[in-house]
């Protein structure tokens, strides 16, 4: 089992939904009995609730649930648990690279770094943005979300 964590500053816009587009992703890859996948926070605000109304309502028109996810912090066993914590910018990035002993420190990576269409390597905020930063974080997370299916498809190739 690859288990996988998406991390962004309060768990309510960005790193819930590449948890949901991710989930989905990997049902259609039939990967779902071999990848476990969760979200947290860098910080505790929202602990406990759902993402964003936004959030759920532009990836529920692209046919993704987040209503099962609820939001929490990151935890020192998060780095144990997972193989890889995956942050959707660079202040998160440093702030779990911080947190994060230095034994597991190659677990954490910029998610977009899976991209393969955009150039850009940080999934922007978009809660105090429009509809159009909801979306554009929908096409970031679904590119990086196919290049990370690949990545877990050699991972997965690679323990057999």
């Amino acid at each position: 089992m690859i288990n996988i964590l998406f991390v962004c500053m309060g768990n309510i816009c960005r790193s819930p939904t590449a948890h949901g587009v991710f989930e989905a992703f990997l049902q259609r890859a039939g990967l779902t009995d071999c990848v476990a996948v969760d979200s947290a926070g860098t910080g505790g605000w929202h602990a406990g609730e759902l993402p964003d109304r936004r959030a759920r309502e532009f990836a529920g028109k692209r046919g993704y649930s987040l209503d099962h996810i609820r939001a929490r912090q990151v935890t020192p066993d998060d780095f144990e648990q997972f193989d890889l914590v995956l942050a959707m910018d660079r202040d998160n990035f440093a702030n779990l690279q911080h947190m994060c002993p230095q034994k597991h420190q190659s677990k954490v990576k910029l998610f977009l770094s899976f991209a393969s269409s955009s150039d850009e390597r940080e999934v922007p905020d978009p809660y105090y943005g429009g509809p159009r930063g909801f979306e554009h974080v929908l096409d970031l997370v679904e590119d990086a979300c196919g290049g990370l299916v690949e990545h877990v498809r050699g991972q997965l190739r690679h323990r057999d």
